[in-house]
C-alpha cells in the first residue's frame, strides 16, 4: 500500500507540475556550451517561457512528455517512499533499545533513492527528450524525433484516459468515502442520519478520527472501478467522434 499511495500522490502533483517541468527543460538547454551573447534567447524566463511555448507549440506542448514522467513519477517515488515506509514499520530505523535511529533512518532513505533514481533514469531520459521537442523557430537543444502514438491513435486516448483516472480518483476519494458512509448510517424513526449531519460532517469527522489516509479508504479499488470505466468511457467517445466526422464528411 506504500507502493500504491505514494506513487499515485506523485502521479496525481506530476499532472499539475508537467508544465513546469517542460519549461524548465527548454530552458536548461537554451545556450548549451556557448557563451553568454552568442546566441537567441528563445525564453527570457518562467513566464515568457510559458507564453511562447503556448504560442508556437500550442497549449498542448505543456504537457509534452507526461506519459513517461508519470511512470517515472509511479516508480522512482513508489519505489522511494514505499522502501523507506517499509523499513519504518518493519523496525529497522530503530535501534535494539527502541530509539529512533538518525544514522539508519540516512541509510534507508539514501538507498531507497538510489534504487528509485536508477530504475527511473531511463524514463527520465525519454521524457527529457520529448518535453525538449519543440517548433523549429524556438528549438533548444537537439531535437529528438520520438513519437510514442501517431496523433489520431487510439492508444494516445486510452493513456490520456488513464490520467484523467488517477486525476479524479485523487480528488473525488473522500467525497466518495463520505458518500457511502452517508448513505450506510444507521438512521432515526424519521429516517435522519445518526452519525453524520451532512457531507461535511462526514469528512471533517473522518479526517479526526482516522487520520488523512482514513479519506483515502479503499482508492485502489476506486481506481480499478473508475481507472476503466474512465479510459472504456472516453475511448468509445473518441473512437464514436471519429466515426461521425469520418461518414458525415
Amino acid at each position: 500500500m506504500d507502493f500504491l499511495m505514494s506513487g499515485l500522490a506523485a502521479c496525481g502533483a506530476c499532472v499539475f507540475t508537467n508544465p513546469l517541468e517542460v519549461v524548465k527543460t527548454r530552458m536548461q538547454l537554451q545556450g548549451e556550451l556557448q557563451a553568454p551573447g552568442t546566441y537567441q534567447r528563445h525564453y527570457r524566463n518562467v513566464f515568457h517561457a510559458f507564453i511562447t511555448i503556448g504560442r508556437v507549440d500550442g497549449l498542448a506542448a505543456l504537457q509534452k512528455g507526461l506519459a513517461p514522467a508519470l511512470l517515472y513519477q509511479f516508480l522512482m517515488n513508489g519505489i522511494r517512499l514505499g522502501t523507506y515506509g517499509l523499513a519504518e514499520a518493519g523496525g529497522y530505523l530503530h535501534t535494539a533499545e527502541g530509539t529512533h535511529s538518525p544514522a539508519r533512518s540516512a541509510a534507508a532513505g539514501a538507498m531507497a533513492g538510489i534504487m528509485g533514481a536508477y530504475l527511473g533514469s531511463p524514463i527520465y531520459m525519454v521524457k527529457t527528450h520529448l518535453q525538449a521537442q519543440a517548433a523549429s523557430e524556438i528549438a533548444v537543444g537537439h531535437q529528438y524525433k520520438h513519437q510514442i502514438f501517431p496523433p489520431e491513435s487510439w492508444k494516445l486516448a486510452l493513456v490520456a484516459a488513464m490520467v484523467s483516472g488517477i486525476a479524479v480518483v485523487l480528488a473525488m476519494a473522500p467525497f466518495d468515502v463520505a458518500c457511502t458512509r452517508l448513505y450506510n448510517q444507521p438512521t432515526d424513526a424519521q429516517g435522519k442520519g445518526l452519525m453524520y449531519r451532512g457531507i461535511l460532517d462526514a469528512l471533517l469527522q473522518t479526517a479526526r478520527t482516522e487520520g488523512i489516509f482514513g479519506m483515502y479508504k479503499g482508492i485502489g479499488a476506486s481506481y480499478f472501478r473508475l481507472g476503466p470505466h474512465t479510459i472504456l468511457s472516453l475511448f468509445f467517445w473518441d473512437q464514436l467522434r471519429s466515426l461521425y466526422y469520418t461518414y458525415t464528411k
